[in-house]
């Protein structure tokens, strides 16, 4: 067969083959719970005691040394020097 009618059948069969559709925000968003925290930010850092934390959770205290390693679904807390939480990201 001649390629100027092979190829034209190539490139719809091409266009026609069912991908997965592209990602969204919501696929590209860690998830590492910090959305169910985030209220607690500025409240005192005991009340951590009382909220079940994921089993990656990283409490960070001022001054405290952290790794750069990037883990979506370790969710971390900051502590400020007045013993309040400052911040919760995931990391």
């Amino acid at each position: 067969m001649k390629l100027h009618v092979i190829l034209p059948v190539i490139i719809l069969l091409w266009a026609c083959q069912a991908g997965s559709p592209p990602p969204t925000q919501d696929d590209l968003t860690p998830r590492c719970g910090k959305d169910r925290l985030l209220g607690l930010v500025g409240q005192d850092a005991a009340i951590l005691r009382e909220v079940e934390l994921p089993a990656t959770t990283r409490v960070v205290q001022p001054g405290m040394a952290l790794t750069q390693d990037y883990r979506p679904d370790r969710l971390n807390v900051s502590i400020d020097d007045d013993g309040k939480i400052d911040r919760v990201w995931c990391s």
